[in-house]
């Protein structure tokens, strides 16, 4: 009984320290992740937690790309 009470505690904690800054890309890739995960055998949590960094490197990726985009448009003015 302790241990999914244990559990619940260390997600919570674990969810409140995050900042908001960090989830770019990570929720919509823990939803897709956790439904894939759950339909292919039950491991949501798993499927969620890999979908959340996938998001995460594709939002860093798209922000890398956007950076690279506005210096070169920067650049080409005069």
């Amino acid at each position: 009984m302790k241990s999914p009470l244990i559990a619940c505690a260390a997600v919570l904690l674990m969810l409140g320290a995050t900042s908001a800054a960090d989830a770019k890309g990570c929720i919509k890739g823990a939803v897709v992740g956790g439904v894939a995960g759950h339909y292919a055998g039950h491991h949501g949590v798993l499927g969620a937690a890999a979908g959340c960094l996938y998001g995460r490197h594709q939002a860093k990726e798209q922000e890398k790309q956007q950076q690279q985009q506005s210096q070169v448009n920067g650049q080409g003015k005069l």
